[in-house]
């Protein structure tokens, strides 16, 4: 498949609906409040309508990473803003992209730093060292889920914000340690949500911010995340916590 010009491109299929529908009950079980409200019926109609009147929207599994963990296996959490918006890029992983799929930009900014950061190289991690990842626990979600071809931001402001502010208080209140990794501004606006929902709970999560490792922002100050070293922080916090550090 030649995802670089769209053919064939994998889209949003399903709606909404059925899609949240097929959550494990792990998930949907804390969900529920918010699976009967009107913000997901917004959210819902919104999503169903575009799908219908025919415009691309991805990924085609927004809720992917989801299935790749139950709620007690999450031990990492890295926040980002939306999916990519290019054809075939987006998989329901934040920031990663499928095998073979060539890596954007700020895929590209994370291989870097994760070479400097663990392995101390200066040429980049393969960017499919992404998709081991769920498998140990790490969480990788945006705060809004669907995006339209070529529209950053298109479906921003439509309802998936609720839904993973809940994500987010659900797991930061959740005992045994675990780390959020918060990459640009909108991820960082999730800090008082993790706070509060930690300081409820008595439970002290990891909070990391940098900048988002998009090239506009990489290397900026305050925060830029190239050099950040987020991933070994990560490990020697799991680590001095008793729990295994992340295989990054």
């Amino acid at each position: 498949m030649d995802t670089d010009r769209g053919a064939a491109t994998p889209r949003l299929s399903e709606p909404l609906r059925a899609l949240f529908a097929a959550l494990a009950p792990c998930w949907q079980a804390p969900l529920r409040p918010w699976l009967a409200s009107a913000a997901f019926d917004e959210l819902a109609s919104f999503v169903d309508a575009r799908r219908a009147a025919g415009h691309c929207i991805f990924p085609p599994q927004p809720l992917a990473a989801l299935h790749a963990a139950a709620p007690g296996q999450v031990r990492v959490v890295i926040l980002g803003q939306d999916p990519y918006h290019g054809p075939g890029q987006a998989h329901g992983f934040a920031f990663s992209v499928p095998a073979g799929v060539r890596a954007p930009p700020s895929l590209r900014n994370i291989c870097h730093e994760l070479e400097r950061d663990i392995h101390g190289a200066t040429a980049p991690a393969p960017a499919e060292r992404l998709l081991r990842w769920p498998g140990q626990g790490v969480l990788l979600l945006n705060t809004v889920l669907t995006v339209e071809q070529a529209q950053p931001g298109s479906h921003a402001g439509r309802g998936w914000e609720v839904f993973t502010d809940r994500l987010i208080a659900l797991l930061a209140g959740a005992p045994g340690p675990r780390a959020f990794l918060l990459w640009g501004a909108q991820a960082q606006s999730r800090r008082a949500a993790i706070a509060a929902a930690a300081a409820a709970s008595a439970t002290q999560p990891l909070v990391l911010c940098a900048n988002h490792p998009s090239p506009l922002s990489a290397r900026r100050p305050p925060l830029p995340f190239l050099g950040c070293g987020h991933f070994s922080h990560t490990n020697r916090y799991l680590q001095a916590a008793g729990t295994a550090p992340i295989d990054w």
